[in-house]
This record gives structure tokens, sequence and C-alpha cells, in this order.
């Protein structure tokens, strides 16, 4: 495998926009009404979102590139870019998006590497994440890594609720 990460700049929103608008679909539209798909990529999605994130000082992207193509990216937060209140010792991974063509390359742990990197550089005691309860396979992939269930969250895809999963792994 040929991969490689570097972080994203503000110059990076179109792109960001595009891979999470693809990814996005690829991964739930099976599952959701279009409508509702519709509402919630227009609502997270949208370029002055991508930009207002990228922006906040908390939170960082990183590209990760497969054979010199981006295959897709990694969204963490600290402080108060954290979706749920888990307190400073902690770093959030909102996202890990990677293309369908891309996927089963280990592309999702390289990125979820990356992200204990960085809590471990910043001295954060635990890492943690928000899966949807019905997305089997990632809830697989954290369990098997060393992420447990502790607790869940509503998740909102156009008017649906939904029930993400919050997932930690205390580090050492």
């Amino acid at each position: 495998m040929t991969a490689n990460i570097k972080k994203c700049t503000l110059d990076n929103s179109r792109i960001l926009q595009e891979i999470s608008y693809e990814t996005f679909n690829e991964t739930f539209k099976h599952q959701n009404s279009p409508e509702n798909m519709n509402a919630y990529l227009e609502r997270a999605f949208n370029l002055n979102q991508i930009e207002k994130e990228l922006a906040n000082i908390s939170s960082q992207f990183f590209f990760v590139y497969f054979n010199n193509e981006v295959a897709g990216y990694l969204k963490v937060n600290t402080n108060d870019a954290q979706t749920e209140e888990m307190g400073d010792d902690s770093l959030e991974v909102e996202r890990i998006y990677i293309k369908n063509k891309f996927q089963k390359h280990g592309l999702g742990k390289y990125l979820l590497n990356k992200a204990m990197d960085i809590a471990m550089e910043t001295n954060k005691k635990k890492i943690w994440l928000g899966v949807w309860e019905k997305n089997e396979n990632a809830i697989g992939f954290y369990k098997k890594i060393g992420f447990v269930q502790t607790g869940a969250h509503s998740f909102y895809m156009g008017d649906e609720e939904q029930t993400d999963f919050i997932m930690t792994k205390t580090l050492i």
C-alpha cells in the first residue's frame, strides 16, 4: 500500500465537500429516504459549513492518499468542537470517510492510527466516536481495535431521529 496523509487547509474546502457528499451517499443512501439524505447533505456539507469547520482551531482535517489519489479524509475534534461534552482529556473522531473504491485497503485503520497519534501527542486520555447503530461493519471494526460502547446519542438524518452508539477507547 502506498498511502500518505496530508493536513487539509481552507483551500481544500471544495474537495472536502465533494468527498463528503460522495462517501456519505455511498454509505447511507440505501438505508435512508432521498429527502432525508438531501436535507442532511445540504445542512452538514454545504460550503459555508465546511469552511467554518476548517477554520475552527479545535478541529483538524487530513486527506488520505492512496497511490497519489485522494481516497478520503479524517476529521478530529478537541475541546468545544467535540459533538458531545466528553471533557478536555478526550479527542473525538468525527469522520473517517473513505471512498468505496478505496475501501478494504487498510485506510480506515491508517486514519484511526493518525487520530490516536494526535491524541497521544496532545496528552488525551481517551479517543471516542459516534457510529450509527445499523453500521455493523464499522461497529465490528471499532470493537476489533479496542473501542467499547459507552453510550448513545440522537443523530438526525433530515427529520428522522436515529441512534449513534458512542464508542470509546482509553489510551495508555
